[in-house]
């Protein structure tokens, strides 16, 4: 199997793009640096390095499995994204970093808010991401209590160990394991591997997967309160994890998830949000950060403040 390339204008796109940014901004943990470096700081953008993943089938985008690796070269409107795939990554990298949204037009449909205006020209192009949707909730389900770092390579480790194998121009690549495959796995494997108290979570959760009990996908569609009471069925999963799913991966882009950081943000600048309940305060958040768009403005304040911004 061989490599096809291609490059993608960033021109043509709606807005700016930031490709360093969008994928170590602690949205996504599916993808990892050809150098090694994925998450080694904390406030990173502008970036030329290589990024890859094997990207599995996505209804309505591609039919296979596609070994994807991109880069960014030049700035942030005139550079281009250069890509080496197993087919036509155009849409798939469309797909999977929101190429196709209108960045200009959503972040202005955000408030006038200073500490959001200054997040924006911190991380100029910073995108959310549209991952497959079983990858992303264990990657939060195993997300409590954890460095950005350590969750990237809990999900690095479960693909080397129990993901299909690639073979690409004399490289190999891992896809993330299916649900039966970690099904298929015990609890002490998945310990071996680091995930602690969370690893009954993800093979329970990915068992239910595998049985056909349940599907993170159901919740797309659903009003977006309900969607995040869908995600809960999954052991392991409440709220928080569930509004991480719900914008990072099936596109809800109101979801604001409670994290540490955005408690604070809330405690700090925005502090008649704070309701005492997890769906009070997240409706009030998500109101003063815009509604429809709530969930750009928190990812970029998220990351703004995780990397020392104020």
């Amino acid at each position: 199997m061989e490599f096809e390339t291609g490059a993608i204008p960033l021109s043509d796109l709606d807005g700016a793009f930031d490709l360093q940014a969008t994928l170590e901004s602690g949205q996504s943990y599916l993808w990892d640096r050809a150098d090694g470096r994925m998450y080694e700081t904390m406030s990173v953008h502008g970036g030329d390095a290589w990024y890859e993943t094997v990207v599995p089938p996505i209804p309505g985008v591609s039919e296979e499995s596609l070994v994807v690796r991109v880069r960014q070269t030049g700035d942030e409107r005139e550079g281009r994204l250069e890509w080496e795939a197993t087919g036509d990554a155009v849409p798939v990298l469309t797909h999977l970093l929101r190429l196709d949204d209108d960045l200009d037009a959503i972040l202005g449909g955000t408030p006038d808010d200073s500490l959001l205006d200054r997040a924006y020209d911190a991380y100029e192009g910073m995108r959310l991401v549209r991952d497959p949707a079983f990858p992303c909730l264990v990657s939060f389900i195993c997300s409590a209590q954890m460095r950005v770092s350590r969750i990237h390579g809990m999900q690095m480790r479960l693909a080397r160990e129990y993901g299909e194998t690639v073979a690409v121009d004399g490289e190999t690549f891992h896809a993330f394991p299916t649900p039966e495959r970690l099904a298929a796995r015990t609890e002490e494997e998945l310990r071996d591997l680091s995930l602690g108290y969370r690893a009954p979570y993800v093979r329970r959760t990915a068992e239910m997967v595998a049985d056909g009990e349940a599907h993170p996908d159901e919740a797309a569609g659903l009003p977006y309160e309900e969607a995040r009471e869908s995600l809960t069925r999954f052991v392991g999963v409440g709220d928080k994890v569930s509004d991480c799913v719900l914008l990072f991966s099936l596109g809800y882009l109101e979801a604001v998830p409670l994290d540490t950081w955005i408690r604070s943000a809330i405690e700090e600048h925005y502090p008649d949000c704070e309701k005492g309940s997890y769906a009070a305060t997240s409706r009030a958040i998500r109101d003063r950060l815009g509604g429809t768009y709530a969930g750009y403005a928190q990812t970029y304040l998220f990351y703004y403040l995780r990397a020392g911004g104020e």
